[in-house]
């Protein structure tokens, strides 16, 4: 990754809280000639006891972090991950241009500010119970119980049909790494430029990354 210190978040709520709103993920691991990758809605769960001792930050450690999910059976991914368990996830945020000119001193290079977070851990597949679970959880998330999609709407036939051409995963994390990268090599004039243009433009990805510039100006202060 792209890393400097004062572009991390130390924070694993504020990491983790990220992940869940931003849950369509990127799954990556290796084929046979190429890298493969899929796209997933996952959750993101947290054991109440400690278990495994995730990498650096130092904040992030005695905690175990894994993620459910499922996929296509016999896709290129499926295959590649068992064959190589060791997987990569991408979660990625808002991002946008930031204009050099909105500097209070110009004359330098322009760059663009983003929040990603990468999880690499060992992919697990289950069996056709955990499927049915998995998918369950994964529907009434998203569907509220009394919508003709709810899981108890739908027929055993097509549930039992469905979990036969999918199979369920959890990904145990063993590392998480995250960029923050939100203007905080600038002083606090530059970036409340920064965060008005970006309001003033008014697109929601530039919209959510002022806010996520102020609530880093704004902490310190607080604390003071």
């Amino acid at each position: 990754m792209y890393k400097f210190k004062y572009f991390t978040e130390e924070d694993l709520e504020k990491v983790i809280a990220f992940m869940k709103e931003n849950s369509f993920a990127t799954i990556a691991g290796m084929g046979e000639q190429y890298p493969v990758a899929t796209h997933v809605p996952l959750e993101i769960k947290i054991a109440d006891q400690p278990h495994n001792k995730l990498q650096t930050p130092d904040s992030y450690r005695d905690h175990k972090l894994y993620f459910t999910g499922h996929i296509m059976k016999n896709s290129d991914h499926h295959k590649a991950f068992l064959k190589n368990e060791n997987v990569l996830v991408i979660f990625n945020g808002p991002h946008c241009h930031i204009s050099a000119s909105w500097y209070t001193t110009p004359n330098v290079g322009s760059t663009w500010n983003y929040i990603t977070v990468h999880a690499k851990g060992k992919i697990h597949f289950g069996d056709e119970e955990q499927t049915k679970k998995i998918v369950e959880e994964l529907t009434n998330k998203y569907e509220k119980p009394d919508s003709e999609a709810a899981f108890n709407k739908l027929s055993n036939e097509y549930v039992d049909r469905m979990v036969k051409a999918i199979t369920a995963f959890t990904i145990e994390v063993e590392s998480l790494d995250n960029v923050f990268k939100l203007s905080q090599n600038y002083d606090e004039e530059t970036r409340q430029s920064i965060i008005e243009h970006l309001r003033k433009n008014g697109s929601d990805d530039e919209k959510a990354i002022a806010e996520e510039m102020q609530q880093r100006i704004d902490i310190p202060k607080l604390s003071k």
